[in-house]
């Protein structure tokens, strides 16, 4: 019996051969006299398409039982009761059916999902046997379209490449009617299962301009654009719900999305809905298990998947999609282990191994992780993202892996950096010093070992980037993510003209690490975030987040969310301010934890979570009711957001009438400026009408106010601004202190601190230079004139020791003189006594430049160094082994005299032996005595 590949080849042939005939043959079968049935299929078909399976399922099954000589009405009924999980009615059904059309590939197609659900695998194997068998004898020739697309949707299932598929199939069936439905839904399907989201949406745009209201259409627009436009996705889903509110697979997503909201009683509810419609639906009871799951109830969990595989026990989807969820959640353990029981009922089940895949990835477990990525990518060369992860496999095998280890708790644990060689260079020590601290003291703080190797992935490109943490190329605005041991992060040389602290970037991302492993990867988005960037600020004052005008209105206003809402904020937020402000709100709740209840408290509340409890109960059990919390929080956080420029006015002014000429709009918003001289934005107005009129001193005098109110850090324009006035009206110092105060309180300002370095070159504050340009490069260390600054201030004062890093970043980044650059090193390293270092880099520029005279004579010195270095250091080593050697000698003596000291004296010995005869018993032997 030929297997899929050759049915395949089979029918591959008959439909390149007898391509004209298939588009006659499709006429033939698309026309047909008008008749009541006809229209009475198509009304009905279209109310199963609505949603109202009671009406489609009466009239269909009184269609099938007149005997009514048309396959479509079984098919249809039996999909009806597929759809209401009435399995066993729908076997009957279709044993009747496959009675009267034997041949009908569309129904044997159906009769395996319906063997499958009735735990029939002998007749499911029957017909995928006789469709094999169909397809290999040539009966395509003869085939219609929705013959076509059933051999399609089968050889899709069964491992043929997608690509094919889409072209020999369901693209023949459009090139000869474009408006075919099925062939359209067919092809969005496809193109979503293997991640083409491009191709799914412009195959759903197609296939709405037909005008047809078809739930599945919206459902699959929806998935198609979940990824990169959220607010649309929400709309088609919303729309699929509208047409037709029984769809199980829109509801199914909807809940998805629900629980990644952890809007767990919503998604409670639509399973509940769905369960309405189908009392055996396996995906409604695979969510609940994840639902169960979640709640740390394991055996309601078991129990549930225990229902979802009841009609299907070999079901693979159910534990697919169990893992899935569970992997969408950071439980990538939990997850990874039911894709193994998805592949032990059907090994060649592609979803399941591709997750199991990312699951590894993402648990640091790589050999096994791209050695099943691979197999996915050759067994299915269609899957987008399958592909990406093995071409940036092959771009990133030049990265070199740095291993940084750490003991804070006697535990060697491990850090394993890994990024681009030439990188490394740049900015390869500072990485790997920051790690280690951000190791110690955080797993010090939150009492934490680590028992596994973290791996820390930095990319050159943001594509890079994102297509290891999300499998496609987007993702733009995240700089890091961090899956538990796993953390990859977009390098400094990927981020443009506005790049953020690298530094705080990996500090925040290590937290992570911690807190993840503190709770097992089962802490909510919004705690994790939350003391990420708490600990950002801890750290560096500068990092992290800050109150601005912003942010105060937003938590005033109805942007607030409570503290047990916070993690629907991260989701579809309305804006990437919206999201920001997530962060801030969550980073906040930690501050209001820690600082009312204590760290302590929030420590147990992470073990807790580690054990399987909810963050509800958790909150509730450590540190009170949760609609206290609430409450106290609202309280604390409005207090600050008040008490922040509480001496200003921050009413919004008054929008510009439509009907009011620009001139007129211009003069409206400078009376309203000049008549509220307290208000926020009335200052600023005034404050840039004031710089764009070259009013220097006006523009100060405002700007100072908001200052004194206590608004002007980092994350606000006020001390850009004054600093910006100062120096045009060249007023060094004033200009000098307002940078100071920017830089001070902002961790990102690289054009201030770039302008703060020329000030203090001019005024030769070397230290000063020093401590800017090292904060500048914790920004961007790719900026050439950053690293010869430094330099050049080392160099000042007469400390070039500590310039050894930034020599050593010039080193990759092209240098113009690279034998000068070397020998600049090996003075360095000579300054601070390390001569064989010194040594190496000169032999490195005498390679460039074999002539290099001052190279060679440094050498000549560096050598004698070398030698003397070594016979001192032998010399004190000797001198060592002498001492100890004495001192083990003078302890020997003094343990003899002690030793001495301790042994009685003849008399003392005599009165012992005396003593111990009168002690002694009387002996029942003879005494003998020697003689």
């Amino acid at each position: 019996m030929a297997r899929p590949q050759q049915a395949f080849a089979s029918a591959l042939r008959f439909t390149c051969g007898f391509r004209w005939l298939f588009a006659c043959l499709t006429v033939a079968t698309c026309w047909c006299p008008t008749s009541h049935a006809a229209e009475s299929y198509s009304e009905i078909e279209a109310a199963y398409r609505a949603g109202d399976l009671t009406k489609a399922g009466e009239v269909s099954a009184a269609e099938v039982e007149r005997g009514v000589w048309n396959r479509r009405w079984s098919e249809l009924l039996i999909r009806i009761q597929l759809d209401q999980g009435h399995y066993v009615e729908s076997l009957t059904t279709y044993e009747k059916a496959i009675d009267r059309y034997p041949t009908s590939l569309p129904l044997r197609a159906l009769g395996i999902e319906v063997a499958n659900f009735n735990a029939k695998p002998d007749l499911a194997a029957k017909n995928v046997a006789f469709i094999e068998n169909y397809l290999n004898t040539g009966q395509l020739r003869y085939a219609t379209s929705d013959t076509l697309v059933s051999a399609g949707r089968f050889f899709s299932k069964n491992g043929i490449d997608a690509r094919i598929v889409l072209k020999s199939f369901y693209d023949r069936v459009l090139e000869t009617n474009p408006t075919h439905l099925e062939a359209l839904v067919a092809t969005a399907q496809l193109a979503v299962e293997k991640g083409d989201f491009k191709v799914a949406a412009e195959t759903v745009a197609k296939a709405n301009r037909l005008d047809v209201e078809d739930a599945r259409l919206q459902h699959l627009l929806a998935l198609a654009l979940r990824g990169t436009d959220a607010s649309a996705a929400s709309k088609a889903l919303i729309a699929a719900r509208s047409m037709n509110p029984s769809y199980i697979p829109a509801m199914v997503t909807e809940a998805e999305i629900a629980i990644d909201r952890e809007a767990y009683q919503d998604a409670q509810k639509i399973v509940q809905q769905i369960l309405e419609i189908n009392a055996n639906a396996p995906r409604a009871h695979a969510l609940l298990a994840v639902l169960s799951h979640l709640n740390g109830d394991y055996a309601a969990e078991e129990q549930h998947r225990k229902q979802a595989l009841e009609h299907w026990p070999t079901n693979p989807e159910v534990d697919h999609l169990i893992g899935r969820k569970l992997s969408d959640k950071y439980r990538f353990k939990e997850g990874a282990e039911y894709q193994r029981k998805a592949l032990t009922f059907d090994p060649k089940h592609l979803p399941a191994t591709f997750q199991l895949a990312q699951d590894l990835l993402r648990l640091g477990d790589e050999e096994v992780g791209w050695a099943l990525a691979e197999q996915v990518n050759e067994a299915d060369p269609y899957n987008v993202v399958a592909y990406n992860l093995m071409t940036l496999r092959d771009s990133t095998d030049g990265f070199i892996t740095i291993p940084i280890e750490f003991d804070p708790s006697g535990a060697n644990a491990m850090i394993l950096l890994r990024m681009d060689p030439l990188e490394y260079k740049v900015y390869g020590a500072a990485a790997k010093a920051l790690l280690h601290n951000a190791a110690e003291h955080l797993c010090q703080k939150y009492d934490v070992v680590l028992k596994k190797p973290v791996l820390v992935e930095i990319f050159p490109k943001q594509s890079q980037f994102a297509i290891r943490t999300f499998g496609l190329p987007g993702g733009a605005g995240f700089l890091g993510v961090c899956f538990g041991n796993v953390v990859t992060a977009n390098s400094p040389a990927s981020q443009l003209e506005t790049p953020s602290n690298w530094k705080a970037v990996l500090w925040h991302e290590f937290c992570h690490v911690v807190t993840l492993n503190k709770s097992r990867n089962r802490m909510p988005r919004w705690l994790s975030e939350g003391i990420s960037v708490y600990e950002e600020t801890q750290r560096d004052a500068r990092w992290g987040q800050a109150m601005n005008v912003r942010y105060r209105a937003m938590l005033l206003g109805d942007d607030f969310t409570p503290l047990s809402q916070l993690s629907g904020a991260f989701l579809n937020p309305p804006s990437g301010l919206h999201l920001q402000f997530a962060y801030f709100e969550s980073s906040l709740a930690v501050r209001f934890l820690i600082e009312q209840h204590g760290i302590e408290k929030l420590l147990k509340v992470l073990e807790s979570l580690g054990d399987g409890q909810a963050i509800n109960a958790a909150l509730t059990e450590h540190i009170g009711p949760l609609e206290r919390l609430d409450g106290q929080f609202t309280e604390y956080a409005k207090t600050l957001a008040m008490d922040f420029g509480n001496t200003l006015d921050f009413a919004e002014p008054p929008r510009p009438s439509p009907f009011d000429s620009p001139e007129q709009i211009k003069e409206n918003q400078k009376q309203w400026a000049q008549q509220n001289p307290d208000n926020y934005f009335a200052a600023i107005a005034l404050t840039d009408r004031d710089i764009a009129d070259k009013q220097w001193q006006a523009a100060i005098d405002r700007l100072t106010t908001l200052q004194n109110a206590g608004i002007a850090n980092g994350a606000c324009g006020v001390l850009k601004r004054i600093s910006g006035c100062y120096r045009e009206l060249q007023q060094t110092d004033n200009e000098l202190a307002a940078l100071k105060s920017w830089c001070d309180q902002s961790s990102d300002a690289l054009d201030a601190l770039q302008r703060l370095i020329e000030l203090h070159q001019q005024q030769q504050d070397w230290q000063e230079v020093i401590d800017r340009a090292n904060q500048a490069l914790a920004i961007q260390p790719f900026r050439k004139q950053l690293q010869k600054d430094l330099i050049a201030a080392c160099r000042e004062r007469g400390q070039m020791h500590q310039a050894i890093d930034a020599l050593n970043s010039l080193t990759g980044l092209e240098p113009v003189d690279p034998a000068g650059l070397h020998f600049q090193l090996a003075q360095a390293y000579q300054s601070d006594k390390q001569f064989e270092q010194a040594q190496n880099q000169l032999i490195t520029a005498l390679l460039i430049a074999p002539r290099y005279r001052d190279a060679h004579l440094m050498l000549l010195k560096t050598q004698k160094a070398i030698a003397t270095a070594k016979a001192e250091a032998k010399k004190k080593a000797e001198a060592e082994k002498a001492a100890k050697a004495a001192e083990a000698e003078k302890a020997a003596q003094a343990a003899e005299e002690v030793s001495e000291k301790d042994k009685p004296s003849d008399s003392e010995r005599s009165d012992d032996q005396t003593q111990a005869s009168e002690d002694s018993p009387p002996s029942s032997e003879p005494q003998v005595k020697d003689e």
